[in-house]
């Protein structure tokens, strides 16, 4: 595992690992930690764990990535296995893994990405961000500072026997322009935003306690899932 990182217990549930990595973690590395710590959850030899992270500049390309859409591989590109298309990754923009066990939670993977966006949506709304997700358009929109609807945050995730991969990327204050080289998640009529652009200032420290706090209802909505 990547050394430039603290760790502590998820108080919402003793079963999960939550670790906050405050340094940029490059995407390869982390990659090869979630599938080794997938592997693991799988055999039950490791807790489930949460992730918080930033990565140095990278585009990442799922499952349903098409070559037109990278228009300019100006960073490190990485094929990944998520579903989706492609993604920028880079700091300012805090990451969210989410290895999870659904075998213990519901086995039930729609289930558990409106979870993720539920997740994102009610921790925008606690810095005042009216966000939203829509059923036929990937990831987390909102009002861009022109008014036009725009993305402030994305969802991709990946799952093997029943072990969830990957996760959620939301935009505190990343260069935006870097997302020019790529047409995000192959949407090209859509613009994207961050929290600083529309004038909330947020440390990534800030934003990983406030979704912390809110993972007490993603964490419960599965659990319920599971338990009926």
């Amino acid at each position: 595992m990547p050394r430039t990182m603290s760790t502590t217990d998820f108080r919402a549930d003793p079963t999960i690992e939550w670790r906050t990595s405050s340094a940029q973690v490059p995407y390869r590395e982390a990659l090869a930690a979630q599938e080794a710590r997938n592997s693991e959850i799988q055999q039950s030899t490791a807790r489930e764990l949460i992730w918080q992270l930033e990565h140095p500049p990278v585009y990442t390309a799922g499952t349903s990535a098409k070559a037109d859409d990278l228009v300019d591989p100006r960073f490190d590109v990485v094929e990944t296995g998520r579903g989706g298309k492609y993604t920028y990754h880079g700091p300012g923009q805090r990451v969210t893994y989410a290895l999870l066990d659904l075998r213990n939670r519901g086995r039930d993977v729609r289930r558990f990405v409106h979870g993720l966006e539920s997740w994102v949506i009610a921790t925008l709304g606690d810095f005042g961000i009216e966000a939203w997700a829509v059923c036929d358009r990937v990831g987390i929109w909102t009002k861009g500072a022109d008014g036009r609807e725009a993305k402030i945050g994305a969802i991709g995730v990946r799952v093997r026997r029943w072990v969830t991969m990957h996760g959620l990327a939301v935009n505190l204050d990343p260069d935006l322009k870097h997302f020019s080289g790529i047409v995000p998640c192959g949407i090209a009529e859509f613009g994207v935003t961050s929290l600083a652009q529309l004038g909330v200032t947020l440390a990534p420290e800030e934003w990983d306690a406030a979704l912390q706090k809110n993972g007490h209802d993603f964490l419960g909505a599965l659990t319920q899932q599971a338990e009926q």
